[in-house]
């Protein structure tokens, strides 16, 4: 195969909408980074992360480094935590506005991203707050510069121009998607990601997944979308056993990098449906509900309801999840039932119950989908009609 030709030594500069870094040992790229910023007239940045990850992965040592080597004075905001909230942004913020930030550094996977994102929106409009925000009371067409390091090789947001955040006094998790919030630089380097433990692995491998199942079968997907995500799915396919298996193997992580960087691209022009909009009202009740195993438990049910739309670009598309598919509209069970035992082999087992829903949350589920910000317009955009009956049915499966 092809991939057996690439040094994953050579970092690779990767031109989308932001210029990303790929390879083992492009961390140390944040030097050439923060100098293009201090060229900027950039000398003071908020940095946002989770509570241990920036450390423990020796990401921050070199980022320490850099900004004191480019005399760029931080704040540090390492409070974040997995399904970020709008407290968190608007303490974030404020620490920012207080310091004089004129720049914000994501450090971790895609909660300290999103939520870097977010603040940067709010350093510029510095009379509105993170539920403003999140509740669309106003469309921003400006950020500060964000710089993404990531840690995590799923959420493709260290690409892409989409941030969520939670409003749990509502159990709202919206979405938001502007141009302004693309990242300026970011960087994936596998070495980074190597303590990754093993579910943590497995779950945000699966979200690269879910990317590209919704973004090629949505009502705006187009080729690019189609491509990506077989490429995706084969490489997610073919390294996820090898990482599990040792972590260490950086060629594993840097092809599982590479997939989730390719997946967040094809969301950014696809969009997403059913299987986001179902999980965020989970996570948005439960946030301790790893997004992932969310994901991964919603999966089955949604291929069998929309296989028969797309029965296709599906076979095509899973052909390395699922043998012998053959684009008949009514193999809609046997996918769903090979996208089931795919992630009983690579060790996912769960449904809802097992993560403490009962059957009587289905009504409160389904009226979050269509009340929660954002979650509208990814259902309008499902390969079939996205009606309460259908999203109680998902639901209802995945017990």
């Amino acid at each position: 195969m092809w991939e057996t030709e690439i040094n994953i030594n050579d970092i690779k500069e990767i031109r989308v909408k932001t210029t990303a870094y790929l390879g083992v040992g492009a961390i140390n790229k944040i030097n050439d980074i923060l100098s293009t910023l201090k060229t900027m007239n950039i000398d003071k940045v908020l940095i946002m992360s989770g509570k241990n990850s920036y450390k423990s992965t020796g990401a921050w040592e070199h980022v320490k480094n850099a900004l004191e080597s480019n005399s760029i004075k931080y704040v540090l905001y390492d409070k974040v935590t997995p399904n970020p909230n709008v407290i968190q942004v608007d303490e974030a913020t404020e620490l920012g506005k207080q310091f004089g930030a004129k720049a914000v550094i994501g450090i971790g996977g895609g909660s300290p991203i999103d939520a870097a994102k977010s603040a940067a929106i709010l350093l510029e409009y510095t009379d509105k707050n993170a539920t403003e925000l999140y509740e669309y009371k106003f469309t921003p067409e400006k950020a500060v510069p964000i710089i993404a390091i990531n840690l995590t090789h799923g959420t493709g947001t260290e690409v892409d121009r989409f941030a969520v955040t939670t409003i749990e006094e509502k159990g709202f998790k919206p979405a938001i998607a502007y141009d302004c919030i693309y990242p300026l630089y970011a960087i994936d380097d596998p070495a980074l990601m190597t303590s990754l433990p093993k579910k943590q692995t497995l779950y945000v491998s699966i979200d690269a997944i879910n990317h590209v199942i919704e973004a090629a079968t949505t009502k705006i997907s187009n080729p690019l979308d189609v491509l990506l995500a077989k490429e995706t799915i084969r490489l997610i396919v073919k390294y996820l056993p090898k990482a599990i298996e040792n972590p260490n193997d950086l060629e594993a992580r840097y092809y599982l990098s590479y997939a989730s960087m390719i997946a967040g691209t094809s969301f950014d022009n696809g969009l997403l449906h059913f299987t986001h909009a179902l999980e965020h009202p989970l996570s948005g009740i439960k946030p301790n509900l790893t997004h992932g195993l969310g994901l991964a438990i919603l999966l089955p049910a949604i291929i069998k309801q929309i296989y028969s739309a797309k029965p296709n670009t599906l076979a095509d598309i899973l052909a390395p999840m699922v043998e012998g598919l053959e684009g008949n509209p009514s193999e809609g069970n046997k996918a769903s039932e090979g996208i089931k035992d795919w992630l009983h082999s690579v060790g996912v087992t769960e449904t809802l119950s097992d993560v403490g829903f009962v059957e009587n949350d289905i009504e409160k589920l389904t009226n979050l989908v269509f009340d929660t910000p954002s979650l509208g317009l990814l259902i309008s955009v499902a390969p079939v009609d996205g009606t309460k009956d259908i999203v109680k049915q998902i639901y209802a499966d995945s017990f």
